[in-house]
């Protein structure tokens, strides 16, 4: 079994991702922290194969914790899961030894399949003796590039997927059907199937909008994860 420390500091996403890790075959999950220098001290106390580590922690960046994990000599490998986009804290995660970059909001299937990407990276890395050229090593380490396209229903994609939860997160108001397609450049209809996959996921919340006259309008508001 494969051991994890769940980083987060929002109670809620932190039970949440400790269900989705249990969820997922041949991993575990060794405790549960929400700050970083609790997630210090744990690693201290306990051998953890790998942290799922949020970066925006009350009492410090999640960057500085994987800092000090190498800087301890702490062998756990990094999952961030985290809202950051900004293309410098994704060189500086790549250069601290971050294995996977797991951007939220995400879906189950999404985190099973960075999860599993690192298991067979392991299974692969881990055998003894040497690799027997450059060809070796780009497969060991095309282990941990897995995409999450096969995840999607079939039809959807992860482009138009990622540009519908980013006006959703955006939308503090939320968002209709016809809204998001006017943001986005989708059809309605599109629009509505990504809305509703999101919601179907816990990743965005339904709410009838009484507001006109008729049929409540289903209004769409990005949920915290």
């Amino acid at each position: 079994m494969i051991s994890v420390l769940v980083v987060e500091d929002d109670p809620v996403a932190a039970e949440a991702h400790r269900q989705y890790v249990e969820r997922v075959a041949g991993f575990e999950v060794a405790g549960v922290v929400h700050s970083g220098a609790d997630a210090l001290r744990f690693c201290e106390r306990e051998s953890v194969d790998v942290v799922l580590l949020d970066f925006y922690l009350p009492d410090t960046h999640g960057l500085n914790v994987c800092r000090a994990l190498r800087a301890g000599g702490l062998a756990a490998d990094v999952i961030a899961v985290t809202s950051a986009r900004d293309l410098a804290v994704v060189r500086t995660a790549v250069s601290v030894g971050v294995v996977q970059y797991l951007l939220k909001p995400f879906t189950f299937a999404s985190l099973r399949d960075k999860l599993e990407g690192y298991a067979r990276f392991r299974q692969v890395a881990e055998r003894p003796g040497e690799v027997s050229g450059q060809a070796d090593v780009d497969g060991i380490l095309a282990t941990l590039r897995t995409s999450d396209q096969r995840s999607l229903p079939k039809g959807m994609s992860g482009a138009t997927l990622e540009a519908i939860t980013e006006v959703l997160t955006e939308a503090e108001d939320g968002l209709s059907a016809a809204a998001a397609a006017s943001l986005t450049g989708v059809s309605r209809v599109t629009a509505r199937r990504y809305l509703e996959y999101l919601a179907d996921n816990g990743l965005a919340q339904r709410r009838p909008s009484y507001g006109q006259v008729g049929r409540p309008e289903v209004r769409f508001y990005p949920v915290s994860t």
